[in-house]
This record gives C-alpha cells, sequence and structure tokens, in this order.
C-alpha cells in the first residue's frame, strides 16, 4: 500500500510540475507580446491565439459590419480539418502498422532476405518526405491517395526496422532452451519470438505514427483543405501568425494524445515489460 501511495504521489508531482511549467510558459509568453519586445506579427499573444482557435470553431463574421457569417476557416471548423488529417493518418500509417510488423519479422527471421531489402528501407527511411511528395502526385494525382501513400511510406520503414531489431534481439539462449524443452518451430516463434519482439514493435508503432503525423503538413501541402496541416500551411502564406499557432498547438497536442494512447495500449498488451 506504501509503495502504491508513493507511485500516486509521484505522479501527482509530476502533473503539477508540468502544469506549473506550462502556467510559467504561457506567463512568459504573455509578457514578451505584452511588451512588445517582438512584432504581433510573428508572436501574437496568447488570448489573439486563443480567438484565432474560437473563430476557427465557429461561425463568425468576414469582417465587422459584414452581416454575412462564414463557418470556420475555408468552410470547416477546425475539429472538422483535425479530424480529415487523422482519417489520413488512420488509412496510411494504420496500413503501415498492420503491415510493417509481419514483414520485419519476415526479414527478421531470414537474414538472406534482410541482406537485400534493408538498404531499400534504410533508403526509404533516409528520404525527406517533401523529397518525393512530388512523385507520389504525378502517380496518384493531388487528391487523399497520394497524401495516404506519403504517410505510408514515412511510418512503414522504421516500424519495419524496430521489429526487425526486435527480432535479433531475442537471446539464442531463449530458442535454444525452448527448442531443447520440446518445442516445435511453431511454438518458438508464438511463445518465445512474438512475446519477446512485442516490446519493440510497440515502441516502433509510437515511432512510426509519430513521424507520419509530423508529415501531416507535408501531406497536405497540395489539396489539404479540410486538414489541420493543410489549414496550417494556408494561414502561414496568408500571414495569419494567430491561426497558425492555433493549427501548431492543435497538431502538437494531438500528436502528445495519440503516443499516450499508443503508450498505453503498448502497457495492455506488453504486461510483462519491464518485469523479471
Amino acid at each position: 500500500m506504501n509503495g502504491d501511495h508513493a507511485i500516486g504521489r509521484g505522479r501527482v508531482r509530476r502533473l503539477a510540475a508540468r502544469l506549473l511549467s506550462l502556467l510559467v510558459f504561457v506567463a512568459v509568453w504573455w509578457l514578451i507580446a505584452a511588451a512588445k519586445l517582438v512584432d504581433p506579427q510573428f508572436l501574437p499573444a496568447p488570448n489573439t491565439v486563443w480567438d484565432a482557435f474560437v473563430r476557427a470553431d465557429s461561425w463568425h463574421r468576414i469582417a465587422p459590419g459584414v452581416p454575412r457569417e462564414v463557418r470556420g476557416e475555408q468552410n470547416y471548423f477546425l475539429w472538422e480539418h483535425l479530424v480529415a488529417s487523422l482519417q489520413r493518418i488512420g488509412a496510411g500509417a494504420g496500413a503501415a502498422v498492420l503491415l510493417g510488423p509481419p514483414v520485419g519479422f519476415l526479414l527478421g527471421t531470414s537474414r538472406r532476405l534482410a541482406a537485400v531489402v534493408e538498404p531499400y528501407l534504410n533508403f526509404l527511411r533516409a528520404l525527406p518526405p517533401l523529397g518525393y511528395i512530388g512523385l507520389l502526385i504525378v502517380w496518384f494525382g493531388i487528391g487523399d491517395t497520394s497524401k495516404i501513400w506519403l504517410l505510408f511510406l514515412a511510418a512503414f520503414p522504421p516500424l519495419v526496422i524496430a521489429t526487425i531489431a526486435g527480432v535479433h534481439g531475442v537471446s539464442a539462449d531463449r530458442v535454444n532452451a525452448a527448442r531443447s524443452l520440446g518445442a516445435n518451430r511453431r511454438q518458438v516463434v508464438t511463445r518465445v519470438l512474438l512475446p519477446a519482439t512485442l516490446p519493440e514493435v510497440v515502441g516502433g508503432v509510437r515511432v512510426a505514427v509519430g513521424f507520419a503525423w509530423t508529415t501531416v503538413v507535408a501531406a497536405e501541402l497540395n489539396n489539404g483543405i479540410p486538414g489541420i496541416g493543410g489549414l496550417a500551411y494556408l494561414a502561414g502564406q496568408r500571414l495569419d501568425t494567430a491561426l497558425t499557432l492555433a493549427c501548431i498547438i492543435v497538431i502538437g497536442l494531438t500528436a502528445l494524445a495519440l503516443d499516450a494512447a499508443i503508450t498505453g495500449i503498448g502497457a495492455l498488451v506488453t504486461p510483462w515489460k519491464g518485469k523479471a
């Protein structure tokens, strides 16, 4: 019980420290903006960013005195832009999560096949998304297909490589011990290799989804509306810094939420991780 209380107090302290750091950050930001140490065009005040966020999520007039109202930004609410981007992530990164571990496991158990395929994976992983988005647009057009392919290609290589590393990290003694106890190949794979590799796969999913999410702006540079990345890019082009910052904050908070969700799921599917 004392241990549980200590863990609870530790979590409360960490949460309090994070909230305090956030308050300090916002206060310093507000002071810099209020003192006009930086041109508001480059660093709007927190309340200005909040106003841009509210404006993007509500019906509002185009300008004071104009009776006509418009819907959010680019005729979509901000949350609709976010949902559109999450749907693209779900399709692109989701396909990578489904295909990456089996491919990585196959390569991890076949060194000859890995020797042939791994250089291509590392080459693809090293390419910046902006380096081949133009080629994908030529192949698949400016619709969602090219965006989904870009997100898939961003997520697939790191996930496969993480799975390969997980397979290679399994001790040969554990495999030999299972075989000495009479385990056949299928049992070795399902009872030894898969459980031992699963934590690495979860870590690879975190990296892959995070990298795909950071690619969302590049994916939505062309015909990216609705889309939170496309809106951030468009707002930057219009020099609407407040809306750009609002989009960046939403993108960052969503990334934290996705990572926390994957971490939580990983803790559920690998309860043995960290135990002796």
